[in-house]
């Protein structure tokens, strides 16, 4: 029969049924999921109505994350599925949706803020980079310096390796995996939750 989106078979708000007295139309037909997985990037070109085209992402292992607070984004492999709030499967199974909480390779953050603000991050004590930087670049990094602040948590994040990120575009739609790295009291929110998953088993 195919999957359709009307809603001429569902009961009335009251509980009353309806008679339904239309067949199923294609504008109302609906696909399956995509169920995106982790793994080697796999997109199947979908045509929609209106010949436009939708990028349905089979498997996918990178994608671009912004780190809002420092305005910084970067390409970044996707390592695990952390957590979803509508269904512990998709977790089990390692399935990108979007809103899924998902960990992501902390290096090329690292990289970019060890660069910048001429600090190592994710060691227990923060120290100077030790190469000679010439004198218009330590200039530069001395002011940044001055207006710098990373949160202990991301900071702790940066020592493990991984940061927890949220995907914020559609897998399943636009065949990309972006999203933006968790800080403040989301981060604080999220860490909570796993915390207590943990705890749990």
């Amino acid at each position: 029969m195919g999957i359709s989106r009307d809603s001429r078979h569902k009961r009335r708000a009251t509980g009353g049924r309806k008679a339904n007295l239309k067949k199923k139309r294609q504008y109302e037909t609906g696909r399956p999921p995509a169920n995106t997985k982790l793994g080697p990037a796999r997109i199947h070109t979908v045509r929609c109505r209106g010949g436009n085209l939708k990028f349905r992402a089979m498997r996918l292992e990178s994608g671009n994350f912004s780190w809002g607070s420092e305005v910084c984004t970067k390409k970044t492999r996707v390592l695990d599925v952390v957590y979803n709030a509508s269904n512990n499967e998709l977790v089990r199974t390692k399935t990108l949706v979007k809103n899924s909480i998902i960990q992501v390779d902390a290096t090329p953050f690292r990289t970019w803020y060890e660069q910048h603000y001429g600090v190592k991050v994710g060691v227990k004590k923060t120290k100077k980079v030790e190469e000679e930087a010439p004198q218009n670049v330590s200039a530069k990094v001395a002011e940044r310096q001055k207006t710098r602040t990373l949160d202990p948590a991301l900071d702790d994040a940066f020592a493990s390796g991984r940061l927890l990120a949220c995907i914020s575009s559609r897998p399943g739609q636009s065949g990309r995996c972006d999203g933006y790295i968790l800080e403040g009291k989301e981060l604080e929110f999220y860490s909570k939750i796993l915390k207590k998953k943990k705890g749990a088993k």
